[in-house]
């Protein structure tokens, strides 16, 4: 039977309060799913319209199943294996503004809507000087915002009740206050006035957040005996872990808005989240971007069996005690503890994350998640990260798209993989042909916001690595910097610009 509200008489029907931009896996398994439990235990009576950020997308997938879906969850619970499926029924209507601007136009002027959710990937919240007023819509997000707030201030002059709370699930550092700060931008190029400009100012709310449940997404290889357990053809049905964390940089009265730790769930509002961000984004996030290349050349597609495979699993836990941990403020037992608890969570036997869905726009995942803890790594101990350099080396021959003669699908953004595939193309795999290329790489500011070629031997080093790999395949390159003989472990940068020097006299 077909899931939808024809099929299924007693679905729930709640009145739309949420504006949701981005309709994939992990805001459907989060946020949706947290929106749901609130309406079931403390009668939060919330709807979501979703948009889809992006030209393509799931919306019609949604709006066919009239925004129904089921989560599953799999993992652990008070210390006992729990699998449970939540029915979601808040999902009103899917729109794609750029087929339906009118009735995207309808959805913002919403009397009754009051938050905005948003997860449009790290580089969603981005400053496009394209994007003008008049455009249905724009290309940004931060765009699309601007003009929303703005028709909004319009509609209802200016009236206070009628500002939105955005939570910004995006993982880039201060993902509200980049928001905020492009939203007044493009306010202040289009000349909306300084009146919009204090009402952005004080009836918003643009609240920074850090998001944590690893989502797998569609279960395509037990879809058969899923939908059969659920009775109904539900092609939206995405997995998640039982664990969950939402922690929110809010003022107080948005907490009163948002009771949701009232349904008994993990949603922290603090007054800074710096620290929690930190610790979440380079240990958990970092060591899934971190690993991802090493695991999948290795021939390993899951993240529960790269950690119980000894080299990568050890990759995976040196990577984060010897070089993430030592660079993280708090105290090494608080660090170490908070480590093993993300670790335990990757050997969760119900849960098959692929590494693929991991590698997705892994480019900007990489500049945002790894490259600060590399950068304070060199700052505090004078030498290089031996891991996350290895796993630098180890993206760059993850976009050649081919291993052992096998070729595989990367998602990247259009400009990134043209450049990957150039730049692949020639290279001839001599290892002044593959310095070249590490070189090209590093020097991608708009990636990287800098010019990596800048800290002291990255250059030679990554280049080094990825001969390696190219060379003898990653599982034996892998065991090559994990082992105890490797000449680079111990370097120092000092020394290596010493060796370095030496060997051009």
């Amino acid at each position: 039977m077909k899931l939808n509200r024809s099929n299924v008489k007693n679905a729930a029907q709640y009145p739309t309060r949420i504006l949701q931009f981005g309709e994939g896996n992990f805001l459907r398994a989060f946020a949706d799913w947290m929106i749901q439990k609130m309406n079931n235990e403390i009668g939060f009576n919330t709807g979501i319209d979703v948009v889809q950020p992006l030209p393509g997308g799931m919306i019609d997938l949604i709006n066919q199943q009239d925004g129904l879906y089921h989560v599953y969850l799999k993992g652990i619970k008070n210390g006992a294996p729990i699998k449970e499926y939540e029915f979601i029924q808040c999902l009103n209507k899917g729109i794609n503004p750029y087929t339906e601007f009118d009735s995207y136009k309808k959805s913002i002027l919403n009397p009754d809507l009051r938050f905005v959710i948003s997860n449009t990937t790290e580089a969603g919240i981005t400053f496009d000087p394209a994007d003008t007023l008049d455009m249905q819509p724009q290309n940004s997000f931060p765009g699309k915002v601007t003009a929303l707030l703005y028709e909004r201030f319009k509609a209802f002059e200016g009236a206070d009740d009628k500002g939105l709370i955005f939570f910004t699930c995006e993982l880039i550092d201060r993902n509200g206050d980049m928001l905020k700060k492009y939203v007044l931008q493009h306010a202040k190029n289009w000349n909306l006035g300084d009146e919009f400009v204090q009402w952005t100012e004080t009836a918003c709310a643009f609240c920074n957040t850090l998001v944590d449940r690893i989502v797998p997404g569609f279960p395509k290889d037990d879809i058969q005996e899923i939908q059969a357990e659920l009775g109904y053809e539900d092609h939206l049905v995405v997995v998640g872990e039982y664990f969950h964390l939402w922690v929110i940089e809010a003022p107080e009265w948005v907490a009163d808005e948002f009771p949701a730790t009232k349904a008994g769930l993990d949603v922290k509002f603090v007054k800074d989240m710096t620290r929690f961000r930190e610790q979440k984004v380079q240990v958990l996030n970092g060591c899934h971007t971190g690993s991802y290349a090493v695991s999948y050349l290795s021939g390993i597609e899951t993240v529960r069996e790269a950690y119980e495979n000894l080299e990568t699993g050890n990759f995976m836990k040196e990577l984060v005690y010897d070089e993430v941990l030592s660079v993280l403020d708090g105290s090494e037992k608080e660090l170490k503890n908070f480590a093993g608890k993300i670790l335990e969570r990757f050997s969760n036997p119900y849960i098959r994350h692929q590494w693929q869905s991991i590698a997705l726009n892994a480019m900007s995942k990489w500049e945002t998640r790894n490259l600060p803890s590399l950068l304070n790594f060199v700052k505090t101990h004078n030498m290089l990260p031996q891991k996350l350099v290895f796993s630098l080396a180890a993206m760059i021959a993850y976009f050649k798209g081919e291993t052992q003669g096998k070729s595989y699908n990367i998602e990247d953004d259009e400009w990134i993989l043209e450049f990957y595939k150039e730049a692949w193309a020639a290279c001839d795999g001599r290892p002044i042909s593959i310095y070249q290329l590490v070189e090209k790489v590093l020097s991608l500011d708009k990636v990287w916001k800098q010019n990596l070629n800048d800290i002291p031997n990255l250059t030679i080093t990554v280049s080094h690595y990825l001969f390696l790999i190219q060379q003898v395949g990653m599982k034996k390159a892998v065991k090559a910097v994990l082992s105890d003989t490797n000449p680079l472990m111990e370097m120092t940068i000092e020394g290596k610009a010493k060796q370095a020097m030496a060997a051009t006299e």
